[in-house]
């Protein structure tokens, strides 16, 4: 079987790794780690399974959907989802026992109807997104009281998410969190699982770890933030391609549309078989650069949908030779916060771009 053009090969040991190291620098009674839009580009299975093997007592889903399809993979420790639609009746995902993040009273009152299930109360403390908001949080909480009062719901958790905006940003919503926690006490419920920390804020702020901490980009190797980038991490992912092509240019002769760039002298020209439809972000034309056994060069001309073109000078390359696209820098491939700072843009947006045609391979 020839090799696939494009391809991303994912250790699942060094996400299991990961994960023993986060959990030593943010200890907490549970750990979730979070596999979202299919793990992050990593593949949603393998980086439950890996993260389960390094100590991760729950894993996190954005939607009911990825929650189900982890449950016919034959995963079957905790698994939250807390973003739904208007109409999401439920019913499927407490029949296979998928926690809700919950997030409004018509929520509540679908999942008692729906034969009851567990739940985190998801509250908005100052992020202004996901959450029930100060101008309905009583009658939520009332809600909610009542619901676990008659059984027909179990309030299992409480969870919010910090902005990352400063220290005393991050304090000030915890400090909501902890009166929202004491108000659900005053009414006889008092949740085992109280989460407010991702990755960042699990590392940072250690009064913000309470019972649990969630870790998402940081348990595939890579920083949340750039005061994170020492944190004895292994990025888990390495994007490559192969050389489909190799020509000589002339002095004057343009690459790509636009001829954005044209040879300044004679030089040798690799064509490589991935482009913006892959997940290489367009917006890096003109800065980003790729590694060929070992060592840096540019992509030269507009990135296109399906190919770059890379200048390797006088450097002698064949059709068919490995393109290290983004993956561990320490062994010369451009990191995926190289490919960020070149497209303008975070590294969550990088790995979870990566376009469907490309092979996902397993090194374990």
């Amino acid at each position: 079987m020839s090799t696939p053009l494009r391809r991303v090969l994912v250790s699942s040991s060094a996400i299991q790794r990961n994960v023993e190291r986060l959990r030593e620098l943010a200890p907490a009674i549970d750990t979730m780690v979070v596999v979202k839009a299919n793990g992050y580009g990593h593949g949603s299975e393998l980086a439950a399974r890996a993260a389960l093997a390094g100590g991760a007592s729950w894993i996190g889903v954005a939607d009911i959907g990825e929650a189900l399809e982890l449950r016919d993979a034959g995963i079957t420790a905790p698994v939250l989802a807390w973003l739904h639609a208007a109409d999401e009746d439920f019913i499927e995902a407490i029949a296979r026992d998928v926690t809700l993040g919950i997030s409004t009273i018509a929520q509540l009152r679908a999942v008692a109807l729906a034969g009851g299930g567990t739940v985190h109360l998801k509250i908005d403390t100052g992020l202004g997104r996901n959450g029930v908001g100060r101008e309905q949080l009583a009658e939520f909480l009332d809600t909610a009281a009542a619901l676990h009062s008659s059984g027909d719901l179990v309030v299992d958790g409480l969870m919010s998410h910090v902005s990352g905006t400063s220290r005393a940003a991050d304090l000030a919503q915890a400090e909501i969190f902890v009166r929202t926690r004491d108000l659900l006490a005053a009414k006889g419920v008092s949740p085992t699982h109280l989460h407010i920390a991702a990755s960042a804020a699990a590392i940072d702020h250690p009064s913000l770890r309470f019972t649990m901490v969630r870790f998402g980009i940081a348990a595939y190797g890579l920083a949340p933030t750039t005061s994170h980038l020492e944190l004895g991490l292994t990025p888990a992912m390495r994007f490559e391609s192969s050389i489909v092509n190799v020509k000589r240019l002339a002095a004057g002769d343009g690459v790509s549309y636009n001829f954005l760039w044209t040879a300044p002298t004679e030089t040798t020209v690799a064509l490589v078989a991935a482009g913006y439809a892959d997940g290489i972000p367009r917006a890096a034309t003109g800065r980003a650069e790729v590694e060929i056994a070992g060592v840096r060069f540019p992509v030269v001309g507009r990135i296109a949908m399906d190919q770059i073109v890379v200048d390797v000078g006088d450097a002698l390359v064949t059709a068919g030779d490995t393109v290290g696209i983004w993956g561990d820098p320490t062994g010369g491939t451009p990191s995926v916060s190289d490919w960020a700072d070149w497209a303008d843009t975070i590294s969550y947006d990088i790995v979870t771009g990566i376009g469907n045609r490309v092979t996902r391979i397993d090194l374990s």
